[in-house]
């Protein structure tokens, strides 16, 4: 998965979309309405993700799960962009720490016997 690519296609999407709210709304969402938006978005990925367990009914099948995770990638990039995020560096940085810290832990644990 090629990140810049992905971002690239993420920002040119959202510019559509800025577009196509200026001229039916007369104005863009602000980047508080855009976070809401991706709420919105994460409670329906949470209700396709009990569907494929089979815990809700799920009309759309499994398209619409991957429709749901490929909107949800499209707001973090979106939002990583409006918060001038270098998402990847960020990433990187997090795992790494994750890696360090979840290394100690198990490190310090003796396994049960």
């Amino acid at each position: 998965m090629d990140l810049d690519r992905l971002k690239h296609q993420a920002i040119r999407i959202h510019g559509l979309y800025d577009e196509l709210n200026r001229r039916e709304r007369g104005r863009v969402w602000t980047r508080s309405e855009f976070m809401l938006g991706f709420m919105g978005d994460v409670g329906d990925l949470a209700k396709l993700v009990m569907a494929e367990e089979g815990a809700r009914a799920n009309p759309g099948g499994r398209a619409a799960l991957e429709h749901e995770l490929a909107d949800c990638l499209w707001s973090v990039l979106i939002l990583a962009h409006l918060h001038n995020v270098d998402l990847e560096h960020a990433f990187d940085r997090t795992m790494a720490g994750l890696d360090k810290k979840i290394s100690a832990r198990l490190a310090h644990e003796a396994p049960a016997t």
